[in-house]
């Protein structure tokens, strides 16, 4: 923790701001900018192949507006460029984030032949009521043609959990303006609508989740990246989600570092699983938290096969379900046994609760080795503030670390902060200075822990009065519930210690690797060259170039 600052930033909020940064429900809503005026746009779908038509939705206080197209890689290169194109006010429905905006089309385009797979970012401009420029930021994926692709890396992005936690409109799986009182999380949510603000596009010193202050003692948790996205007008979840501070940072890095890299959406992979069919290495990245059954029937089938699958992520929790061709998604979450139908005559195994939830009988480490109900907090709010924030690294000799210089019981990634804010883990047992997965873990056979840190779902001080925690045990006591039944202190008491881990596995004719964090990629942002060289490790080995 050495060189940290010792203060928080102060981003010229008063106290009550910052309670309310926290603890309050701000989101991005139509007509919510009044007098400057604004623009909004969303595309009919989240991922298009080359030739395929994009269908933008905009409503805008300005009769027309100007229009680039960015490819958002290793470099930046603009492929569309257009001015004064028509547009008008368009109403939303209330519910808008969960039924979707229902705009008319505004302005189509034909995604180009020679436009390679990868994200592609529109800015949208327009003159604003006071006459000062108004903007909007979009984001579509160009996704891969089918055919073999030797040498190439698939990243599949994380829009399940883009979806999950965007908040514009008021309502996500989070905090919402659904229910009686207006005040609920909404269980659905719409692919319908614009991306909130901060998923996009973010200025290089948005704070991370995890803090980057060293944190006197007795002090009362607090929350830079939520001040500062109220103090800017990003969303409050900037920081949880989005290709800005996620999956932006993997697909740049190994760009720049030579790799050749395409990007499919999550939807792609519930709908075309055999787009991983061509690769010889697959990619997950960043929070990566909502996932569904076919999602993972396709990572798991493909590595049978004789995939690799890489995963570079945390929070592997709920599984979802998609209605209306994908364009929304469901997860009930901790109202699940009490409101999801799957309860009441529909398959439970297909639940949108907790993975580990006995009735679904799919723990997440069946796919990728980890679980979130054995992870989760470390790093900020009460949870392990002062915490390793690097992997405690106890098989050195495993080829993921060759060349790293590193040791038994070294921390891999601490300068860059790779360890949080939220990580995957198992239970384990140490037996000669080793980790090693209990007999009731759920891992899958072969598992080999090459690094473990801890984690804590509940957070646990005499020194931070109720009504300034903001994680709670809420969490802990949903887990407790899930795996053993009920809320108790008793069963509280086996799962509020977590743990973050690395492992490895082989399944069938493939392969498995995953660094349980989310924040892996902040290594990447960082360059911590250690952190750059177990990932290009991992990418050499599943390429067949090591």
């Amino acid at each position: 923790m050495t060189g940290l600052p010792t203060e928080f930033p102060d981003f010229g909020l008063t106290p009550e701001q910052r309670r309310h940064a926290v603890r309050g429900h701000y989101y991005e809503w139509p007509g919510m900018d009044g007098e400057r005026g604004e623009i909004w746009c969303y595309s009919d779908r989240f991922s298009y192949r080359a030739g395929e038509t994009v269908t933008l939705h905009v409503s805008s206080t300005a009769p027309s507006f100007g229009m680039t197209i960015v490819r958002d890689g290793g470099t930046e290169t603009k492929v569309f460029d257009k001015s004064g194109i028509a547009a008008r006010w368009q109403d939303s429905p209330d519910q808008c984030s969960a039924e979707g905006c229902g705009w008319e089309a505004s302005f189509e385009f034909r995604v180009g032949g020679d436009w390679p797979s990868g994200a592609y970012r529109i800015t949208l401009s327009a003159e604003g009521r006071d006459g000062k420029p108004i903007h909007s930021h979009h984001l579509f994926i160009v996704s891969p043609l089918p055919g073999k692709k030797p040498g190439r890396v698939l990243q599949v992005a994380a829009t399940g959990t883009w979806l999950a936690y965007n908040t514009w409109g008021g309502s996500n799986h989070y905090q919402g303006i659904t229910g009686p009182d207006r005040d609920q999380y909404s269980p659905i949510v719409s692919t319908q609508r614009p991306w909130c603000r901060g998923f996009v596009v973010l200025p290089k010193d948005a704070p991370r989740v995890p803090l980057e202050v060293a944190v006197p003692p007795k002090t009362v948790p607090r929350y830079p990246h939520m001040e500062w996205a109220l103090a800017t007008g990003h969303s409050k979840k900037y920081a949880s989600s989005g290709w800005a501070s996620y999956d932006s940072h993997f697909f740049r890095f190994a760009e720049r570092a030579g790799y050749e890299v395409d990007l499919a959406s999550q939807h792609d992979l519930h709908f075309s699983p055999d787009i991983l069919d061509g690769y010889d290495c697959a990619v997950f990245v960043g929070h990566d938290e909502y996932w569904t059954w076919e999602m993972r029937d396709a990572v798991d089938s493909y590595v049978e096969r004789g995939g690799h699958a890489a995963r570079f992520a945390g929070n592997f929790m709920w599984q979802t379900r998609l209605e209306d061709e994908g364009r929304r998604q469901v997860c009930y979450k901790y109202r699940a046994r009490a409101e999801d139908p799957a309860y009441r005559g529909g398959d439970v195994t297909r639940a949108t609760n907790s993975w580990e939830a006995p009735e679904i009988g799919r723990p997440g480490s069946a796919t990728f080795g980890l679980d979130a109900t054995r992870g989760l907090y470390a790093g900020w709010g009460g949870c392990a503030p002062r915490g390793v924030r690097g992997f405690p690294v106890y098989r050195p000799e495993h080829w993921a670390f060759a060349g790293t210089g590193i040791y038994y019981g070294d921390l891999l990634g601490a300068d860059s902060h790779v360890y949080g804010y939220e990580v995957d883990g198992l239970d384990f047992e140490i037996r000669g200075g080793l980790p090693y997965p209990t007999a009731t873990s759920g891992a899958p056979d072969g598992l080999q822990v090459l690094a473990v840190g801890m984690a804590s779902q509940v957070e646990e001080s005499a020194d931070i009065p109720i009504e300034d925690q903001f994680l709670t045990d809420e969490d802990g006591r949903f887990s407790a519930e899930t795996l053993f039944g009920d809320r108790s202190d008793a069963n509280l008491e086996k799962v509020k210690r977590g743990n973050g881990m690395i492992v490895n596995f082989p399944r069938g004719k493939g392969e498995v690797f995953h660094a349980g964090s989310c924040e892996w990629v902040a290594g990447l942002l960082r360059q911590d060259p250690m952190v750059e060289r177990v990932t290009q490790n991992v990418l050499d080995r599943y390429l067949g170039k090591s």
